[in-house]
């Protein structure tokens, strides 16, 4: 479905920005210390007589130790898989895919660029690498080192269905230009839809299945990686949200698109050289969104039908109005295109509309994007 412009309900930022590349470095982990514990460690009171006084000290301490060395397992283990990729004026992240010197990242990060500069974590000096294949909609692309350095050391990608609200994370990449950066937090949330906004240079697309995290995304952490305590990617990072109110990024609100997602299009563009199976649902249409008196959206506009498509073997036409999708209320081309990609191709629903002052349900089936 082709997108005209549209106010998307959930502002989000794009992650990467213009920035000046500054020195390669390697940030610590700081670990968490549980508070709670040690506090109730000390309620207890102590007997006014006692033979023996004990001095051990309360198990605290050394858990959080345990923590710090796994964060820092982690990070030895992880962070090599990570690089940093300069265009002509952006910056931003990669990860390593494999051994063959393909490299994950994100479609805003890349443009409409088809070369650049990666330097991994093992390399002061940049590499060359050219663009294999670029997918907006779904915001990912793979590219290519032209020569692929020793110890060159690919990511293990996790299983994002099993990740876990409350989940520790760390987030990996280059923001602000500072190489090799690491962040921590937690999982806030799985399973959000989310659609990117167009005007500040990202794809505008709308994304499902999407991680949300408290970790710091920034400016160049876009295409980086988000790491669990097993080591393995179960995210990209690649947006940031925005308050509406400040119109500045949110803190502690950012989302990264699952490790599934990153195999399913990765894994096509290494194999075939561009994504044949996008799994993205579709009406086959072209739209606008429309506003009623109050110029309050209202609904969508079917622009054109697309021949042989969803909508056209369900008898839709143009000028009609889209209005729902299954369950969905539907008064924006933002809310159908996250509407559409919380379902499959193929798959059976129904479509309300309006159409010469009636309104009208129909079943249809689902096309592919």
């Amino acid at each position: 479905m082709d997108a005209s412009p549209a106010r998307a309900p959930r502002k989000v930022t794009r992650a990467p920005r213009k920035v000046t590349r500054a020195p390669r470095g390697v940030a610590g982990a700081a670990a968490l210390v549980c508070c709670a514990a040690l506090a109730a460690g000390c309620t207890s009171a102590t007997p006014a007589r006692q033979s023996s006084p004990k001095t051990t000290q309360p198990a605290v301490p050394m858990a959080a130790s345990d923590l710090q060395s796994q964060y820092l397992k982690v990070i030895k283990e992880a962070l090599p898989s990570v690089v940093q990729i300069q265009t002509s004026n952006e910056l931003g992240s990669g990860v390593v895919y494999d051994g063959k010197g393909h490299i994950v990242t994100n479609a805003h990060v890349v443009g409409a660029e088809k070369t650049f500069k990666v330097t991994t974590a093992n390399s002061e000096e940049p590499f060359t690498a050219s663009l294999v294949y670029s997918y907006p909609e779904q915001d990912l692309a793979v590219v290519k080192l032209d020569k692929v350095p020793a110890g060159l050391r690919p990511a293990v990608f996790g299983n994002s269905e099993k990740v876990e609200v409350g989940q520790i994370v760390l987030a990996m990449g280059s923001p602000l230009g500072l190489s090799s950066s690491v962040t921590e937090g937690i999982v806030s949330a799985t399973g959000r839809t989310v659609s990117e906004t167009s005007t500040d240079g990202g794809t505008g697309a709308t994304i499902a299945n999407m991680v949300q995290t408290s970790a710091a995304v920034n400016p160049g952490n876009s295409g980086g990686a988000l790491v669990d305590l097993a080591g393995q990617v179960i995210g990209i990072p690649t947006l940031a949200a925005t308050d509406p109110g400040l119109g500045s990024s949110a803190a502690g609100i950012g989302f990264a698109i699952p490790a599934s997602t990153v195999r399913t299009i990765a894994g096509q563009i290494v194999k075939k050289g561009k994504v044949v199976d996008s799994g993205r649902a579709a009406l086959g249409i072209t739209a606008r969104t429309v506003v009623d008196d109050s110029y309050r959206p209202a609904g969508v506009a079917v622009v054109e039908v697309k021949s042989g498509g969803a909508a056209d073997r369900a008898g839709m036409r143009p000028g009609d109005i889209i209005t729902g999708l299954g369950d969905h209320p539907i008064t924006t081309l933002t809310s159908l295109s996250e509407a559409l990609a919380a379902d499959r191709p193929g798959q059976r629903t129904s479509v309300t509309f309006q159409r010469n002052g009636g309104t009208k349900t129909v079943q249809v089936t689902l096309g592919e994007q």
